[in-house]
């Protein structure tokens, strides 16, 4: 550290000193297919959904000795036309630091690009909000927040390069992190264009619009790079036709694009729809990344309601393939199965969560499996190369809104292990009490040392009136006014994939956002306005930091041989290592 503090001393920019010491470059894409370990190289920290890390050195008996190294709450967001406010405060940002930090030295690289004014819409200054999937590799930390995305040395916590897109105005919802492949980093800007950028210097590569923000289309997802694909979804809460795309790594060419519901006559799951019109309206967005297995070239992923949301314009078919988990053919294109997991929906049940795949026991052999819990409060494991179902069971200690579960005898494969739409608890003029979300988006970790699939657990019931029960003037999420509501108690719940029986709870406070086991025995969270962490067997805590809630979910990772862990906050982020 002293050599850095040299360095920076005689005004040499912090990315230079960073390159000097050999940290930072490019990602091996064949690193992409390897469990997690020392990097955390996509979305979930591998392809396989599990967040599970096989670094050991971080144990259930030593994670108490785990202190903090440094910390950075100076990092902001930019705004202004010109990032004005962002290169004002850049000087700053190393404040803050525990130790080996400081501030000052030269200012990191600003890069404004976009096609907003930097004024109105949400461009605003402030604190950053790291969200969603953060990737470390080979000792750069690469976060992002709608509009920014920043380059941080894991080893002190100063900023590199922060990138700025001056967003135009429109809708959207936060953002779920980025995707790297060789040198480049892949980002989804919320008005609706997919950016490329240099890892090392921040600049961009090329951008693609992937949809119409005039369509009331945004970006929230973060992109998934598997193969020669980037893959994303664009989100909508109208009624617009939602896809998953695929981009070309070096160009940005459009590969293919699969739609979740039937957009012409004679495509799958049109049956299952009142009209074809009704069809190409009809939602399913793919809000969140999946999981990819590389041997069979398949990608799971999610897609979200079917529109309208709540009220009974649809008919009363399935709605395909909207609540579904979608196995894809990434070379192809083409849908290899699906399950639906909310038929019929009518209660906003996206089943966007990301999946997690391993291959376990199973019934006296082992088999390639896949396990996903749903907004619903459902739990399901499916064989992952056919679709096959193996378990259902409810979740949550007031999850009312369904009848039961469809016995295996079900003559159709597809209909087995699915819900029981419960009309009476639709949204109705007089009022139904119902459940909330049991589960929401933030993703769940499976631990293959417990062999325990945790997730959060929300409990609270509320009435739905049902305010406008014409179809046509409730698209997208309107049509329903909610009463307040009754809180029972919200948890992290251990699940045994086998059974799908809840093993053990422990009581959350605050909102939970994703989740983190590792090989040492430990499951990692925000809880209690810090990160706790949890012996993975029994849920017994065992270590907490109050480092304010975090607004991404735990990572670990290698640095200088030691093992790390990062809590990601409002403002910047805290690293942890174990001493």
């Amino acid at each position: 550290m002293k050599k850095l503090l040299f360095l920076t001393c005689l005004g040499v920019s912090l990315n230079t000193a960073a390159l000097l010491f050999g940290q930072g470059g490019p990602l091996d894409p064949s690193d992409l297919l390897k469990p997690l370990n020392d990097n955390w190289t996509s979305y979930s920290g591998d392809y396989s959904g599990r967040r599970y890390s096989f670094l050991n050195k971080v144990t259930a008996q030593n994670v108490k000795g785990l202190s903090m190294e440094w910390f950075n709450t100076g990092i902001t967001s930019a705004c202004g036309p010109n990032g004005t406010e962002a290169q004002t405060a850049a000087g700053g940002r190393g404040g803050g630091f525990a130790r080996g930090g400081g501030g000052g030295g030269a200012a990191a690289p600003l890069i404004v690009g976009g096609f907003g004014d930097g004024v109105t819409g949400p461009n605003n200054c402030g604190p950053a909000r790291f969200q969603g999937g953060v990737l470390v590799v080979n000792g750069v930390i690469y976060a992002s927040q709608p509009g920014n995305v920043y380059a941080i040395d894991a080893h002190g916590g100063q900023l590199l390069w922060h990138n700025y897109w001056k967003i135009r105005p429109g809708h959207g919802l936060g953002n779920r992190g980025l995707a790297m492949w060789n040198n480049r980093l892949y980002f989804g800007e919320q008005d609706d264009w997919l950016v490329c950028l240099d890892a090392s210097t921040g600049k961009e590569v090329w951008k693609k619009e992937v949809a119409s923000l005039d369509e009331n289309y945004w970006i929230s997802s973060a992109p998934m790079v598997v193969g020669n694909h980037v893959l994303i979804g664009a989100s909508n809460n109208l009624d617009m036709p939602a896809s998953l795309q695929s981009f070309d790594p070096e160009t940005g060419n459009k590969q293919w694009e699969l739609y979740a519901t039937a957009q012409k006559p004679g495509d799958p799951g049109l049956d299952t729809w009142a009209s074809l019109d009704e069809a190409r309206h009809g939602g399913g967005t793919a809000w969140i990344p999946g999981a990819y297995d590389p041997d069979l070239h398949l990608y799971y992923y999610g897609t979200g309601n079917p529109t309208p949301a709540y009220t009974q314009g649809r008919g009363d078919g399935d709605n395909l393939f909207t609540g579904c988990l979608i196995a894809v053919n990434v070379d192809t294109g083409k849908m290899a199965w699906y399950f639906e997991t909310s038929p019929h929906d009518t209660h906003d049940w996206d089943s966007t969560e990301t999946p997690a795949i391993a291959d376990l026991p199973f019934n006296g052999r082992t088999r390639k499996l896949l396990m996903m819990a749903t907004r619903n409060g459902y739990f399901y494991v499916l064989d992952r190369i056919t679709g096959e179902h193996l378990v259902t069971s409810k979740l949550g200690l007031v999850n009312n809104y369904a009848s039961g579960i469809h016995p295996e005898d079900k003559p159709t494969l597809d209909a087995r292990g699915q819900v029981k739409r419960n009309p009476d608890k639709d949204a109705t003029i007089a009022g139904s009490l119902v459940n909330t979300d049991v589960l929401n988006y933030p993703p769940p970790t499976f631990s293959l040392a417990s062999g325990l699939f945790y997730i959060n657990e929300d409990n609270s019931v509320h009435i739905d009136y049902l305010a406008e029960p014409d179809p046509r003037g409730s698209m997208g999420l309107g049509g329903v006014t909610t009463g307040s509501s009754l809180n029972f108690g919200n948890f992290l719940d251990a699940i045994d994939y086998k059974t799908g029986k809840v093993v053990w709870r422990h009581k959350l406070s605050g909102g939970n956002v994703g989740l983190l086991s590792t090989a040492g025995g430990v499951v990692f969270m925000s809880n209690g306005g810090g990160i706790e962490a949890l012996e993975a067997t029994s849920g017994k805590p065992l270590w907490h930091s109050e480092t304010g809630a975090l607004t991404a979910p735990p990572e670990t990772f290698l640095l200088g041989g030691k093992q790390h862990v990062a809590a990601y906050v409002s403002g910047g982020l805290f690293m942890f290592v174990l001493n």
